[in-house]
């Protein structure tokens, strides 16, 4: 998960009872497995004092920022979404250094196009 990250800020008052997600997440960033994925990402907690809800700010290596309510949002809907962010930022990389265009468009013919579809192959040979 930190892999697509450049920097996780993580702001919570430790007596608000709505803690649970960031303690969660911060668990998660501080597991072994996440730190070795990008030694780089910078992890920052700010403990706050007043009644100012708990969010989870993260920063992608391509820079964009996104902000997470985590009164209302699950450690694990949060790092669902970072790795489905991470991989749109991988195929996006991947098409920029093989020299095609991104977004790729599809022609809007091309969309409503039938697919004929592939059989397994179990089911052609018990045809013979």
């Amino acid at each position: 998960m930190l892999k697509f990250l450049s920097k996780v800020r993580i702001e919570f008052n430790a007596l608000d009872p709505r803690t649970a997600s960031c303690m969660e997440f911060l668990a998660q960033c501080n597991a072994r497995k996440a730190k070795e994925s990008n030694p780089t990402c910078q992890l920052q907690i700010k403990r706050r004092t007043d009644d100012h809800p708990p969010h989870i700010t993260v920063t992608f290596v391509n820079g964009v920022e996104e902000v997470f309510d985590a009164t209302s949002t699950p450690a694990q809907t949060i790092r669902n979404m970072i790795l489905e962010k991470g991989q749109l930022l991988e195929t996006e990389q991947m098409f920029r250094e093989a020299g095609e265009k991104w977004p790729v468009i599809i022609p809007e013919g091309e969309l409503h196009q039938s697919f004929p579809g592939t059989k397994p192959k179990k089911a052609e040979e018990k045809k013979q």
